[in-house]
Protein backbone atom coordinates (compact mmCIF):
# COMPACT_ATOMS: atom_id res chain seq x y z
CA UNK A 1 0.00 0.00 0.00
CA UNK A 2 2.90 2.56 0.96
CA UNK A 3 4.58 1.97 -2.41
CA UNK A 4 1.90 2.24 -4.57
CA UNK A 5 1.08 5.76 -2.68
CA UNK A 6 4.78 6.58 -3.41
CA UNK A 7 4.18 5.87 -6.99
CA UNK A 8 0.96 7.68 -7.31
CA UNK A 9 2.23 10.78 -5.79
CA UNK A 10 5.76 10.22 -7.96
CA UNK A 11 3.31 10.16 -10.98
CA UNK A 12 1.11 13.32 -10.14
CA UNK A 13 4.52 15.13 -9.35
CA UNK A 14 6.00 14.73 -12.60
CA UNK A 15 2.51 15.31 -14.17
CA UNK A 16 2.81 19.02 -12.39
CA UNK A 17 6.17 19.46 -13.80
CA UNK A 18 5.34 19.04 -17.10
CA UNK A 19 2.56 21.15 -16.91
CA UNK A 20 4.62 24.31 -15.21
CA UNK A 21 7.11 23.70 -18.15
CA UNK A 22 4.33 24.00 -21.42
CA UNK A 23 4.86 27.56 -22.72
CA UNK A 24 1.31 30.09 -21.79
CA UNK A 25 -0.98 30.23 -24.48
CA UNK A 26 -0.83 32.61 -27.42
CA UNK A 27 -2.16 35.91 -26.46
CA UNK A 28 -5.00 37.58 -28.06
CA UNK A 29 -4.17 39.73 -31.19
CA UNK A 30 -5.30 43.23 -29.56
CA UNK A 31 -4.00 43.00 -25.88
CA UNK A 32 -6.37 45.67 -23.63
CA UNK A 33 -3.95 45.23 -20.96
CA UNK A 34 -0.26 46.31 -21.18
CA UNK A 35 0.92 42.67 -19.53
CA UNK A 36 -0.84 39.77 -18.61
CA UNK A 37 -3.19 37.66 -19.95
CA UNK A 38 -6.57 39.39 -20.99
CA UNK A 39 -9.43 38.69 -18.58
CA UNK A 40 -13.19 37.02 -19.47
CA UNK A 41 -14.50 40.22 -17.96
CA UNK A 42 -12.33 43.06 -18.96
CA UNK A 43 -14.65 45.12 -22.04
CA UNK A 44 -14.09 44.89 -25.75
CA UNK A 45 -12.49 47.47 -27.46
CA UNK A 46 -14.05 50.44 -29.30
CA UNK A 47 -12.42 50.77 -32.49
CA UNK A 48 -12.37 54.60 -33.74
CA UNK A 49 -9.91 54.76 -36.13
CA UNK A 50 -8.29 52.46 -38.53
CA UNK A 51 -4.94 52.61 -40.76
CA UNK A 52 -4.39 50.01 -42.69
CA UNK A 53 -0.72 49.55 -45.45
CA UNK A 54 -2.00 47.29 -48.05
CA UNK A 55 -1.50 46.81 -51.69
CA UNK A 56 0.75 49.70 -52.47
CA UNK A 57 -1.86 51.85 -50.69
CA UNK A 58 -2.07 53.90 -46.87
CA UNK A 59 -5.92 53.82 -46.24
CA UNK A 60 -7.44 55.97 -43.15
CA UNK A 61 -10.57 55.10 -41.52
CA UNK A 62 -12.67 56.96 -38.94
CA UNK A 63 -16.06 55.51 -37.22
CA UNK A 64 -18.51 58.13 -37.11
CA UNK A 65 -22.26 58.19 -35.82
CA UNK A 66 -23.20 56.74 -39.33
CA UNK A 67 -20.44 54.12 -39.61
CA UNK A 68 -17.15 53.68 -40.64
CA UNK A 69 -16.01 56.03 -43.59
CA UNK A 70 -12.45 56.41 -45.14
CA UNK A 71 -10.89 59.97 -44.97
CA UNK A 72 -7.65 58.92 -46.90
CA UNK A 73 -6.97 58.45 -49.65
CA UNK A 74 -10.45 59.58 -50.31
CA UNK A 75 -13.02 60.64 -48.32
CA UNK A 76 -16.14 57.77 -49.13
CA UNK A 77 -18.71 55.25 -47.12
CA UNK A 78 -16.80 52.70 -45.74
CA UNK A 79 -17.68 48.72 -47.46
CA UNK A 80 -19.31 47.87 -43.86
CA UNK A 81 -18.70 44.24 -44.57
CA UNK A 82 -14.92 44.74 -44.91
CA UNK A 83 -14.68 46.77 -41.90
CA UNK A 84 -16.37 44.85 -39.35
CA UNK A 85 -14.30 41.39 -40.91
CA UNK A 86 -11.04 43.49 -39.58
CA UNK A 87 -12.41 45.12 -36.74
CA UNK A 88 -13.95 41.46 -35.30
CA UNK A 89 -10.08 39.70 -35.90
CA UNK A 90 -8.91 42.46 -34.16
CA UNK A 91 -11.30 42.09 -31.55
CA UNK A 92 -11.26 38.47 -30.75
CA UNK A 93 -8.57 36.85 -33.10
CA UNK A 94 -5.71 35.16 -31.18
CA UNK A 95 -2.19 33.84 -32.18
CA UNK A 96 -1.78 30.85 -33.73
CA UNK A 97 1.30 30.08 -31.64
CA UNK A 98 4.98 31.27 -31.15
CA UNK A 99 6.92 31.38 -34.01
CA UNK A 100 10.45 33.36 -32.87
CA UNK A 101 11.19 34.83 -29.48
CA UNK A 102 14.13 36.61 -30.00
CA UNK A 103 14.43 37.37 -33.98
CA UNK A 104 17.97 38.43 -35.86
CA UNK A 105 17.36 40.49 -38.65
CA UNK A 106 17.77 37.60 -41.08
CA UNK A 107 14.93 36.23 -39.12
CA UNK A 108 12.89 38.86 -39.65
CA UNK A 109 13.72 38.92 -43.59
CA UNK A 110 13.21 34.91 -43.67
CA UNK A 111 9.65 35.81 -42.05
CA UNK A 112 8.61 38.56 -44.45
CA UNK A 113 8.93 41.51 -41.97
CA UNK A 114 11.31 43.75 -43.25
CA UNK A 115 9.16 44.76 -46.22
CA UNK A 116 5.56 43.60 -44.35
CA UNK A 117 2.97 42.72 -47.03
CA UNK A 118 0.58 44.47 -44.40
CA UNK A 119 0.38 46.66 -41.47
CA UNK A 120 -2.76 47.82 -39.41
CA UNK A 121 -2.71 50.53 -37.02
CA UNK A 122 -5.81 50.30 -34.78
CA UNK A 123 -6.77 52.82 -31.99
CA UNK A 124 -9.47 52.26 -29.61
CA UNK A 125 -10.98 52.80 -26.31
CA UNK A 126 -12.38 50.43 -23.52
CA UNK A 127 -15.86 51.38 -22.61
CA UNK A 128 -16.76 52.30 -18.87
CA UNK A 129 -20.23 51.29 -17.66
CA UNK A 130 -21.65 53.25 -19.69
CA UNK A 131 -20.66 52.53 -23.05
CA UNK A 132 -18.02 55.98 -22.65
CA UNK A 133 -14.48 56.81 -22.39
CA UNK A 134 -13.37 57.71 -25.83
CA UNK A 135 -11.82 60.49 -24.44
CA UNK A 136 -10.38 59.34 -21.48
CA UNK A 137 -6.33 58.42 -21.95
CA UNK A 138 -6.59 55.66 -19.06
CA UNK A 139 -8.68 54.08 -21.13
CA UNK A 140 -7.24 54.48 -24.76
CA UNK A 141 -5.40 51.75 -26.74
CA UNK A 142 -3.16 51.63 -29.78
CA UNK A 143 -1.85 48.44 -32.07
CA UNK A 144 0.11 48.70 -35.10
CA UNK A 145 0.26 44.89 -36.61
CA UNK A 146 2.34 43.99 -39.28
CA UNK A 147 1.88 40.93 -41.42
CA UNK A 148 4.36 38.85 -43.64
CA UNK A 149 4.84 36.02 -45.40
CA UNK A 150 2.77 32.95 -45.57
CA UNK A 151 3.72 29.64 -44.35
CA UNK A 152 2.75 27.64 -46.87
CA UNK A 153 2.63 24.52 -44.63
CA UNK A 154 -1.03 25.72 -42.91
CA UNK A 155 -1.83 29.05 -44.47
CA UNK A 156 -0.73 30.75 -41.56
CA UNK A 157 1.25 34.21 -41.36
CA UNK A 158 3.47 35.49 -39.91
CA UNK A 159 2.84 38.77 -37.73
CA UNK A 160 4.19 40.98 -35.30
CA UNK A 161 3.57 43.58 -32.97
CA UNK A 162 4.91 47.22 -32.25
CA UNK A 163 6.49 47.21 -29.45
CA UNK A 164 6.63 43.63 -29.12
CA UNK A 165 9.92 41.65 -30.85
CA UNK A 166 8.25 38.21 -31.16
CA UNK A 167 6.92 36.65 -34.52
CA UNK A 168 3.55 35.15 -34.12
CA UNK A 169 1.49 33.05 -36.00
CA UNK A 170 -1.76 34.14 -37.02
CA UNK A 171 -4.22 31.99 -38.74
CA UNK A 172 -5.18 32.82 -42.19
CA UNK A 173 -8.22 34.34 -41.66
CA UNK A 174 -6.54 37.26 -39.82
CA UNK A 175 -4.64 38.09 -43.54
CA UNK A 176 -7.60 37.64 -45.12
CA UNK A 177 -9.50 40.41 -43.28
CA UNK A 178 -6.19 42.93 -42.46
CA UNK A 179 -4.98 42.54 -45.67
CA UNK A 180 -7.10 45.14 -47.66
CA UNK A 181 -6.28 48.12 -49.97
CA UNK A 182 -8.81 51.31 -50.32
CA UNK A 183 -10.92 49.72 -53.30
CA UNK A 184 -11.59 46.30 -51.21
CA UNK A 185 -12.45 48.68 -47.97
CA UNK A 186 -14.32 51.60 -49.75
CA UNK A 187 -18.53 50.45 -50.51
CA UNK A 188 -18.97 49.56 -53.75
CA UNK A 189 -22.57 51.03 -53.95
CA UNK A 190 -22.08 54.87 -55.05
CA UNK A 191 -25.24 55.86 -56.32
CA UNK A 192 -27.71 56.13 -53.45
CA UNK A 193 -29.62 56.23 -51.07
CA UNK A 194 -31.86 57.12 -54.09
CA UNK A 195 -35.37 57.16 -51.31
CA UNK A 196 -38.48 57.88 -53.85
CA UNK A 197 -39.92 59.40 -50.82
CA UNK A 198 -37.66 62.07 -50.15
CA UNK A 199 -37.30 62.86 -54.02
CA UNK A 200 -39.51 66.11 -55.79
CA UNK A 201 -38.69 65.23 -59.06
CA UNK A 202 -36.68 62.63 -61.38
CA UNK A 203 -36.01 63.38 -65.24
CA UNK A 204 -33.86 60.48 -67.31
CA UNK A 205 -32.63 60.69 -70.98
CA UNK A 206 -31.84 57.25 -72.29
CA UNK A 207 -30.59 55.87 -75.27
CA UNK A 208 -34.10 54.61 -75.93
CA UNK A 209 -36.42 56.62 -73.66
CA UNK A 210 -37.18 60.07 -72.10
CA UNK A 211 -39.37 60.77 -69.49
CA UNK A 212 -39.96 63.18 -66.12
CA UNK A 213 -42.07 62.66 -63.21
CA UNK A 214 -43.38 65.09 -60.26
CA UNK A 215 -44.77 64.04 -57.22
CA UNK A 216 -48.08 64.71 -56.69
CA UNK A 217 -49.66 67.91 -54.00
CA UNK A 218 -50.76 64.83 -51.95
CA UNK A 219 -46.64 64.04 -51.18
CA UNK A 220 -47.55 60.84 -52.41
CA UNK A 221 -48.76 59.86 -55.36
CA UNK A 222 -46.50 60.28 -58.55
CA UNK A 223 -47.42 62.25 -62.00
CA UNK A 224 -45.65 61.76 -65.47
CA UNK A 225 -45.08 64.97 -67.29
CA UNK A 226 -42.91 63.46 -70.33
CA UNK A 227 -43.57 62.17 -72.45
CA UNK A 228 -47.56 62.26 -71.70
CA UNK A 229 -49.39 63.92 -68.49
CA UNK A 230 -50.47 60.80 -66.96
CA UNK A 231 -50.23 59.08 -63.31
CA UNK A 232 -47.27 57.05 -62.53
CA UNK A 233 -46.81 53.88 -61.39
CA UNK A 234 -45.29 54.64 -57.65
CA UNK A 235 -44.66 51.04 -56.98
CA UNK A 236 -42.73 50.13 -60.04
CA UNK A 237 -40.77 53.48 -59.83
CA UNK A 238 -39.71 52.41 -56.58
CA UNK A 239 -38.56 49.15 -57.76
CA UNK A 240 -36.39 51.05 -60.86
CA UNK A 241 -34.70 53.51 -58.64
CA UNK A 242 -33.45 50.41 -55.89
CA UNK A 243 -32.20 48.67 -58.79
CA UNK A 244 -30.51 51.63 -59.88
CA UNK A 245 -29.35 52.21 -56.70
CA UNK A 246 -27.87 48.67 -56.32
CA UNK A 247 -24.91 48.72 -58.90
CA UNK A 248 -22.08 48.69 -57.74
CA UNK A 249 -18.11 49.79 -58.94
CA UNK A 250 -15.94 47.51 -60.71
CA UNK A 251 -13.34 50.22 -59.91
CA UNK A 252 -13.00 53.78 -59.17
CA UNK A 253 -10.99 55.63 -61.78
CA UNK A 254 -8.86 58.77 -60.42
CA UNK A 255 -11.65 61.85 -61.54
CA UNK A 256 -10.31 64.10 -63.97
CA UNK A 257 -11.70 66.26 -67.05
CA UNK A 258 -9.67 64.59 -69.27
CA UNK A 259 -10.65 60.84 -67.90
CA UNK A 260 -14.78 62.42 -68.34
CA UNK A 261 -14.01 63.22 -71.92
CA UNK A 262 -11.78 60.05 -72.73
CA UNK A 263 -14.71 57.74 -70.87
CA UNK A 264 -17.03 59.73 -73.17
CA UNK A 265 -18.81 61.23 -70.13
CA UNK A 266 -19.61 64.88 -71.78
CA UNK A 267 -22.03 62.82 -74.56
CA UNK A 268 -23.34 60.12 -71.92
CA UNK A 269 -25.69 57.66 -72.83
CA UNK A 270 -27.69 58.06 -69.90
CA UNK A 271 -28.16 61.26 -68.26
CA UNK A 272 -30.45 61.17 -64.90
CA UNK A 273 -31.29 63.71 -63.05
CA UNK A 274 -33.09 63.14 -59.16
CA UNK A 275 -34.10 66.46 -57.50
CA UNK A 276 -34.97 65.85 -53.62
CA UNK A 277 -37.37 67.80 -51.35
CA UNK A 278 -34.56 69.64 -49.81
CA UNK A 279 -30.98 69.89 -50.29
CA UNK A 280 -28.92 69.58 -53.35
CA UNK A 281 -29.90 68.06 -56.86
CA UNK A 282 -28.06 64.65 -57.30
CA UNK A 283 -26.85 64.28 -61.52
CA UNK A 284 -25.66 60.44 -62.74
CA UNK A 285 -24.20 60.29 -66.26
CA UNK A 286 -23.38 56.82 -68.01
CA UNK A 287 -21.77 56.29 -71.02
CA UNK A 288 -19.74 53.73 -72.43
CA UNK A 289 -16.39 52.56 -74.51
CA UNK A 290 -14.99 49.92 -76.13
CA UNK A 291 -12.06 48.50 -74.90
CA UNK A 292 -10.36 45.40 -75.78
CA UNK A 293 -13.44 44.97 -78.16
CA UNK A 294 -16.13 44.70 -75.21
CA UNK A 295 -18.46 47.97 -73.87
CA UNK A 296 -17.29 49.15 -70.72
CA UNK A 297 -19.50 51.48 -69.00
CA UNK A 298 -18.67 54.08 -66.32
CA UNK A 299 -21.01 56.09 -64.04
CA UNK A 300 -20.42 59.82 -62.87
CA UNK A 301 -22.47 60.88 -59.79
CA UNK A 302 -22.01 64.48 -58.96
CA UNK A 303 -24.00 65.74 -56.06
CA UNK A 304 -22.86 70.28 -55.43
CA UNK A 305 -19.25 70.02 -55.16
CA UNK A 306 -18.71 66.19 -54.75
CA UNK A 307 -18.39 63.44 -57.35
CA UNK A 308 -17.58 59.76 -57.97
CA UNK A 309 -16.24 58.40 -60.99
CA UNK A 310 -16.72 54.44 -61.08
CA UNK A 311 -16.83 51.83 -63.59
CA UNK A 312 -20.04 49.70 -63.25
CA UNK A 313 -21.54 46.72 -65.13
CA UNK A 314 -22.93 47.28 -68.66
CA UNK A 315 -26.71 46.45 -67.32
CA UNK A 316 -26.34 49.75 -65.35
CA UNK A 317 -27.27 51.69 -68.90
CA UNK A 318 -30.68 50.15 -69.12
CA UNK A 319 -31.72 49.98 -65.50
CA UNK A 320 -33.93 53.47 -66.30
CA UNK A 321 -34.69 52.99 -69.55
CA UNK A 322 -38.19 52.33 -69.86
CA UNK A 323 -41.15 53.69 -71.65
CA UNK A 324 -44.14 54.64 -71.20
CA UNK A 325 -46.25 51.96 -70.41
CA UNK A 326 -43.98 50.70 -67.83
CA UNK A 327 -44.50 53.89 -65.45
CA UNK A 328 -47.69 54.60 -66.15
CA UNK A 329 -49.96 53.74 -63.49
CA UNK A 330 -51.99 50.52 -63.57
CA UNK A 331 -54.65 51.31 -61.30
CA UNK A 332 -58.06 51.89 -63.52
CA UNK A 333 -59.61 54.07 -60.81
CA UNK A 334 -57.71 56.38 -58.44
CA UNK A 335 -60.59 57.99 -55.96
CA UNK A 336 -60.02 59.01 -51.79
CA UNK A 337 -61.82 55.96 -50.83
CA UNK A 338 -62.78 57.66 -47.22
CA UNK A 339 -64.47 60.28 -49.51
CA UNK A 340 -66.78 57.48 -51.16
CA UNK A 341 -70.39 58.05 -50.56
CA UNK A 342 -72.51 56.73 -53.47
CA UNK A 343 -71.91 53.97 -55.18
CA UNK A 344 -74.13 53.53 -59.01
CA UNK A 345 -73.46 50.27 -60.76
CA UNK A 346 -74.58 50.55 -63.89
CA UNK A 347 -76.54 47.06 -65.68
CA UNK A 348 -75.94 48.60 -69.41
CA UNK A 349 -78.38 49.29 -72.21
CA UNK A 350 -81.55 50.77 -70.17
CA UNK A 351 -81.56 49.49 -67.27
CA UNK A 352 -81.73 51.39 -63.61
CA UNK A 353 -78.65 51.66 -61.92
CA UNK A 354 -78.16 50.44 -58.55
CA UNK A 355 -77.77 52.80 -55.94
CA UNK A 356 -76.26 52.36 -52.71
CA UNK A 357 -75.29 55.76 -50.35
CA UNK A 358 -74.21 56.18 -46.73
CA UNK A 359 -74.15 59.32 -44.95
CA UNK A 360 -74.41 61.13 -41.55
CA UNK A 361 -78.01 60.07 -41.07
CA UNK A 362 -77.31 56.63 -41.92
CA UNK A 363 -73.75 56.87 -40.10
CA UNK A 364 -71.08 53.63 -41.66
CA UNK A 365 -74.17 51.67 -42.51
CA UNK A 366 -74.84 51.51 -46.50
CA UNK A 367 -77.84 51.40 -47.52
CA UNK A 368 -79.77 50.71 -50.88
CA UNK A 369 -81.09 53.32 -52.93
CA UNK A 370 -85.05 53.14 -54.71
CA UNK A 371 -87.95 50.69 -54.74
CA UNK A 372 -87.76 47.79 -52.63
CA UNK A 373 -84.21 49.51 -50.83
CA UNK A 374 -83.54 48.83 -47.43
CA UNK A 375 -80.22 47.93 -45.57
CA UNK A 376 -77.07 46.90 -48.19
CA UNK A 377 -74.99 43.54 -47.08
CA UNK A 378 -72.19 45.68 -45.61
CA UNK A 379 -69.34 43.67 -46.28
CA UNK A 380 -70.05 43.19 -49.86
CA UNK A 381 -70.46 46.48 -50.06
CA UNK A 382 -66.80 46.96 -48.61
CA UNK A 383 -65.67 44.01 -50.79
CA UNK A 384 -66.86 46.13 -54.17
CA UNK A 385 -65.54 48.99 -53.14
CA UNK A 386 -62.05 47.84 -52.14
CA UNK A 387 -62.27 45.27 -55.88
CA UNK A 388 -62.46 48.64 -57.85
CA UNK A 389 -59.74 50.81 -55.89
CA UNK A 390 -57.09 47.35 -56.51
CA UNK A 391 -59.03 46.94 -60.07
CA UNK A 392 -55.32 46.87 -62.49
CA UNK A 393 -54.60 47.08 -66.22
CA UNK A 394 -53.70 43.54 -67.68
CA UNK A 395 -52.39 45.82 -70.48
CA UNK A 396 -53.15 49.23 -72.30
CA UNK A 397 -54.27 49.85 -75.73
CA UNK A 398 -54.89 53.01 -78.02
CA UNK A 399 -53.88 56.66 -75.98
CA UNK A 400 -56.17 58.78 -76.32
CA UNK A 401 -58.88 57.38 -77.81
CA UNK A 402 -61.16 59.83 -80.18
CA UNK A 403 -63.89 56.88 -81.01
CA UNK A 404 -64.83 54.87 -77.55
CA UNK A 405 -67.80 53.40 -79.17
CA UNK A 406 -64.94 51.44 -81.54
CA UNK A 407 -64.45 49.62 -77.97
CA UNK A 408 -67.86 49.46 -77.15
CA UNK A 409 -67.62 52.09 -74.50
CA UNK A 410 -70.61 54.35 -74.08
CA UNK A 411 -72.84 56.11 -71.69
CA UNK A 412 -75.18 53.08 -72.09
CA UNK A 413 -71.81 50.51 -70.55
CA UNK A 414 -71.97 48.73 -68.06
CA UNK A 415 -69.79 50.05 -65.27
CA UNK A 416 -70.08 52.13 -62.07
CA UNK A 417 -70.14 55.88 -60.87
CA UNK A 418 -68.56 56.70 -57.97
CA UNK A 419 -69.66 60.14 -55.90
CA UNK A 420 -68.64 62.02 -52.64
CA UNK A 421 -71.33 63.65 -50.25
CA UNK A 422 -71.79 66.05 -52.35
CA UNK A 423 -72.47 64.61 -55.53
CA UNK A 424 -69.36 64.83 -57.23
CA UNK A 425 -68.36 62.52 -59.42
CA UNK A 426 -64.38 60.88 -57.67
CA UNK A 427 -64.63 58.18 -60.44
CA UNK A 428 -66.17 56.19 -63.17
CA UNK A 429 -65.39 53.20 -64.56
CA UNK A 430 -66.93 51.88 -68.14
CA UNK A 431 -66.64 48.17 -69.82
CA UNK A 432 -66.77 47.40 -73.44
CA UNK A 433 -65.86 44.67 -75.79
CA UNK A 434 -64.47 41.66 -74.93
CA UNK A 435 -60.86 41.88 -76.81
CA UNK A 436 -60.41 39.96 -79.70
CA UNK A 437 -57.93 36.66 -79.51
CA UNK A 438 -58.02 36.79 -75.50
CA UNK A 439 -59.92 34.00 -73.11
CA UNK A 440 -60.50 36.79 -70.29
CA UNK A 441 -60.39 40.10 -71.05
CA UNK A 442 -62.38 43.25 -71.41
CA UNK A 443 -61.63 46.62 -72.55
CA UNK A 444 -62.43 49.25 -69.93
CA UNK A 445 -61.66 53.11 -69.67
CA UNK A 446 -61.05 54.44 -65.94
CA UNK A 447 -59.45 57.61 -64.68
CA UNK A 448 -56.86 57.89 -67.19
CA UNK A 449 -57.17 59.00 -70.72
CA UNK A 450 -56.08 55.15 -71.87
CA UNK A 451 -57.89 52.73 -73.19
CA UNK A 452 -57.03 49.63 -70.65
CA UNK A 453 -57.47 45.83 -71.43
CA UNK A 454 -59.22 43.98 -67.49
CA UNK A 455 -59.78 40.92 -66.52
CA UNK A 456 -63.44 39.48 -66.94
CA UNK A 457 -63.14 37.99 -63.21
CA UNK A 458 -62.10 40.86 -61.68
CA UNK A 459 -65.29 42.65 -62.70
CA UNK A 460 -67.46 39.69 -63.16
CA UNK A 461 -69.64 39.89 -59.82
CA UNK A 462 -70.45 43.92 -60.34
CA UNK A 463 -74.61 43.67 -58.70
CA UNK A 464 -77.14 44.32 -61.94
CA UNK A 465 -80.11 44.31 -59.70
CA UNK A 466 -81.12 45.69 -55.87
CA UNK A 467 -81.53 42.23 -54.85
CA UNK A 468 -77.72 41.45 -55.00
CA UNK A 469 -76.61 43.84 -52.33
CA UNK A 470 -79.92 43.74 -50.25
CA UNK A 471 -79.56 42.06 -46.78
CA UNK A 472 -82.52 39.82 -45.93
CA UNK A 473 -84.92 41.03 -44.24
CA UNK A 474 -86.05 39.28 -40.65
CA UNK A 475 -88.46 36.75 -40.78
CA UNK A 476 -92.15 37.30 -39.62
CA UNK A 477 -92.84 36.49 -36.15
CA UNK A 478 -96.03 34.16 -36.00
CA UNK A 479 -96.93 35.90 -32.69
CA UNK A 480 -96.43 32.96 -30.50
CA UNK A 481 -99.37 30.81 -32.13
CA UNK A 482 -99.09 27.27 -31.06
Amino acid sequence: MRATTVVLLGLLAAGCSRDAEKPPAPPKIFATEPAGPQRSADPAPVFTHLTVKARGATTQLERTPEGWRLVSPVEAKADPYAVEALVQQLTSAKFKATVNASPTDADLKKYGLTSPAFTVTARAFLPDANGEGAEDPSRQRTLTLAGGDENPFDGSVYVRREGDATVYAADGAVRYSLDKGPFELRAKEFLGPLELTALQSIEVTAKDHAWSLTREADGKSWRMEKPEPTRANTGRLTDLLKAFAAHQALSFPQDTAATRKALGLDTPVVDARFVPVSGEPTRVRLAQVTRDGAPVVHALREQGAQSTLAEVEPRALTTLDVGVQELKDRRVLSFPRDDVRRLEFLPGGKGAPVVVTRGAGNGDAWQVEGPGGGRALHFRVVKLLGRLESLKAAAFGEAKVKRWERYGISDASRGVVLRDGDGRELARLWLGDAVPDTEDRLYARGSGPDLVEVSMGAVADLPTRAADLQEAPPEASDGGAP
